[in-house]
């Protein structure tokens, strides 16, 4: 807001998204509506899963909405959802700046969003606790973390709290290799394993079958299957190969909540002081992003045109867990 003041802007607040602008929920912003806010985790505004797109004459609503409120330009904060909706928006002539904003980290052109550290803090601090009672009971426990489509935060995570095995998206799961990689472990002495195994990770369940994605057989309020169950499958397959006994934890939401990190609440202020001048600017079409320590502005459609995925590179560093 202070920036916003600085520029002499007058802010409103857009409540659950783009469903907000479609449907002239908002509020106004001000120093007194937002003070406080940054210690608390989640959002003021509040969120949802529509799309303007997706809704019989969504764009021509929020045309109207941006007109009929005077709206000079929007400040869309969310995940490749909101931004890909965003770029549309922006290559339908609105004036549109991005903020990245998600736990997952896939967002292109910008090297971390804010959200995903405290994410990551969240699980690193959940496997260092799994740790106490795998070695205490000599156990194989299975960590399962968010990551639908990328596999960021059971990376860093995994990397970050030593995990033994760490199971990604981007790599269908050999749950052969794992299992056998294990039993050399406990074979050189070591009386337990971890292993770090995010939501969408492809797994073969039987030796004649292609790897999938395991779903819970419901749908989630886009319409897309909602993953569960992958830390329960890998658990029973490594039991049953090894003989050792293997339990699952399930962190869940556990990871979208809590209190933010210092450094997401850093990054998170120098992206909304970014956004700020790029509509001083008139620097429309583009997003707020990190590179290496710098604030700059990338093109939304770069940002979203791809999931950004966990890079080889990682891999290779993670090895060092694996042997």
């Amino acid at each position: 807001m202070r920036r916003a003041n600085e520029h002499g802007f007058e802010m409103m607040g857009l409540k659950d998204g783009w469903k907000g602008l479609l449907e002239d929920n908002h509020f106004r912003l001000t120093r007194e509506t937002t003070s406080g806010i940054l210690h608390r985790g989640g959002t003021i505004l509040g969120t949802s899963r529509v799309n303007p797109f997706k809704v019989e004459g969504g764009l021509e609503k929020v045309k109207r909405a941006v007109e009929r409120n005077g709206i000079h330009a929007v400040i869309a904060i969310g995940g490749e959802g909101t931004l890909s909706a965003a770029t549309r928006m922006s290559q339908e002539g609105l004036r549109i700046v991005g903020v990245p904003k998600t736990i997952d980290n896939d967002l292109n052109g910008t090297d971390f969003t804010f959200g995903f550290d405290t994410a990551v803090t969240i699980a690193t601090d959940a496997i260092d606790r799994l740790h106490s009672t795998a070695e205490s009971h000599k156990r194989v426990i299975v960590c399962e973390v968010m990551g639908r489509h990328v596999g960021w935060i059971a990376t860093y995570a995994g990397i970050a709290g030593g995990a033994d095995v760490i199971l990604v998206p981007e790599v269908p799961a050999d749950l052969v290799a794992v299992a056998e990689h294990i039993q050399r472990r406990h074979a050189s002495g070591r009386s337990f394993s971890i292993v770090v195994v995010a939501e969408g990770t492809r797994v073969k369940v039987a030796e004649n079958q292609s790897e999938q994605l395991i779903t819970s057989g419901a749908l989630d309020e886009a319409g897309r299957p909602r993953l569960g169950g992958v830390g329960s499958i890998v658990a029973h397959e490594i039991e049953r190969r090894t003989g050792f006994e293997t339990r699952v934890s399930v962190l869940g939401h556990i990871q979208r909540g809590g209190v933010p990190t210092a450094h997401d609440r850093v990054l998170a202020t120098r992206f909304g002081v970014h956004a700020c001048d790029m509509v001083a600017r008139g620097e429309f079409g583009k997003m707020a992003a990190l590179r290496g320590n710098e604030i700059i502005s990338e093109d939304l459609a770069v940002a979203t045109k791809e999931l950004k995925r966990v890079p080889e590179e990682f891999f290779k560093v993670a090895q060092v867990f694996f042997g």
